[in-house]
């Protein structure tokens, strides 16, 4: 990939209009509550997706909100390129957020304040930046009659933070035909940048993702009386099998898209970096250990525990969910694993499961990526790495897209970005904003 792609002319660029407009528009975002408990009970997005359509429509689009359950909707619209030969691309972000308690903020989560040079509240990250970016985008594109070179579709979701039934895989499963040529798609944690030194900066695209095995554990034991012996009680059976899970460490498994990460990082390090030797590696990974450290391994992290009504019964059953997440390519290993370490006292069954992803870090759309970041920054270098979460690119991928992490932001070497995520006092730098937006900008251009 050339480090000298061309650049579109100079007149194609976003306004400062826009860029500002990126920034309004993820504090607009941010005051909807769109908080998503998994059940139901929270506002839903009903009123952040007829905000979406608002803004998409009053630029010419005809957008279309798409309501899965009362309340949990969706917002999706087709901008037309210049050339209707080429597949289109799908721009997609999810507009739910994780709950968030404001006495343990510094600003309340749903003001969308502005202090220190950032923008505060809950969905600053995740990922209702990436929605204003791509918001601001469009309708600097579209007022000044600046049609992508190809399709564009960009769909604003439900449900993300709950598994995306409700939202994409919705969507892919009732409206696959909303989707009809899209053949790649960009949307959450990548993108972001890792400064290294004066001299580089690496941006970490997205282009694999663990997969999801959310599962409840079960013990059958026998109920009784408190004050008398019993050993076959399914609360001390369980929580043995939950501990022995909670501390079992997995076997390392490189995946491809993991070795070309820490190839690019120990070139960039100067320093060879051993994936056999976690604790070495993660020590020298800075702040995205975080990110980074959970996808050298399958996962099992125990999350809550169930058992008994009454403190002198013995209950006859125990429960404990556990949060699952296996690598490309590993799944069947994951599951013989946990089997061996529970034990077969231990019934395990599935509450919420998803494929894992993965796709090459090559081709034009790659070559896209690496060029507007450049522009906008000349030391930039993009590189691949793995997600040890789940995205909306799960259900996308079933329609045979391929998907990449690429929601671009500039940011400050101190700032704890993989804390931000679900994280109190989430928050994205303003400057950070406004360079997204223009990176974006371009790359929709060269793509």
């Amino acid at each position: 990939m050339s480090q000298t792609d061309p650049t579109p002319p100079e007149d194609s660029r976003i306004s400062a209009r826009g860029e500002q407009e990126a920034v309004d528009l993820c504090r607009d975002l941010i005051r909807i509550d769109t908080s998503n408990y998994g059940d139901h009970s929270g506002p839903g997005e009903r009123a952040a997706a007829e905000f979406v359509a608002e803004q998409l429509a009053e630029v010419g689009l005809e957008p279309k909100i798409f309501e899965s359950h009362p309340g949990r909707a969706s917002t999706v619209a087709r901008i037309e390129g210049t050339d209707p030969s080429r597949p289109a691309l799908l721009i997609h972000g999810h507009t739910d957020v994780v709950p968030a308690n404001a006495a343990d903020w510094t600003y309340d989560p749903f003001s969308g304040e502005i202090a220190d040079g950032c923008v505060w509240g809950r969905g600053a990250v995740d990922m209702k930046d990436m929605d204003a970016m791509t918001l601001a985008v469009i309708r600097d594109r579209l007022r000044s009659g600046r049609r992508p070179p190809r399709d564009i579709v960009v769909a604003f979701l439900a449900d993300e933070e709950a598994g995306g039934v409700h939202g994409a895989r919705y969507l892919v499963d009732n409206h696959p035909d909303l989707f009809e040529g899209v053949s790649e798609a960009i949307s959450e944690v990548g993108g972001f940048s890792f400064t290294v030194n004066e001299k580089l900066r690496l941006y970490l695209v997205e282009t694999a993702e663990k997969g999801i095995n959310w599962m409840r554990l079960t013990v059958d034991g026998t109920a009784g009386h408190g004050s008398m012996t019993n050993k076959d009680n399914a609360i001390t059976e369980l929580c043995e099998a939950v501990a022995r899970l909670g501390r079992h460490r997995f076997p390392v498994r490189v995946t491809k898209t993991v070795r070309s990460f820490l190839d690019e990082l120990s070139d960039a390090l100067g320093t060879e970096l051993d994936p056999e030797d976690m604790d070495e590696t993660l020590a020298k990974l800075g702040g995205i250990a975080k990110l980074i450290g959970a996808t050298l391994s399958n996962t099992a992290a125990p999350t809550q525990l169930g058992a008994g009504y009454k403190v002198n019964v013995i209950p006859g059953q125990a429960t404990a969910h556990v949060d699952g997440r296996f690598l490309p390519g590993f799944e069947e290993e994951f599951e013989a694993d946990l089997d061996r370490v529970l034990g077969p006292r231990v019934k395990r069954e599935r509450v919420h499961y998803d494929r894992a992803v993965e796709t090459e870090f090559d081709g034009a759309l790659v070559a896209a990526m690496q060029s507007s970041l450049r522009a906008e920054d000349p030391i930039a270098r993009a590189v691949p790495y793995m997600l040890s979460g789940g995205t909306d690119a799960k259900s996308f991928s079933r329609l045979g897209i391929r998907n990449f992490g690429f929601a671009p932001l500039q940011l400050p070497p101190e700032l704890d970005f993989a804390g931000m995520f679900h994280g109190v006092d989430e928050r994205v730098p303003v400057d950070g904003l406004k360079f997204g937006a223009r990176v974006l900008d371009r790359f929709i251009e060269q793509c």
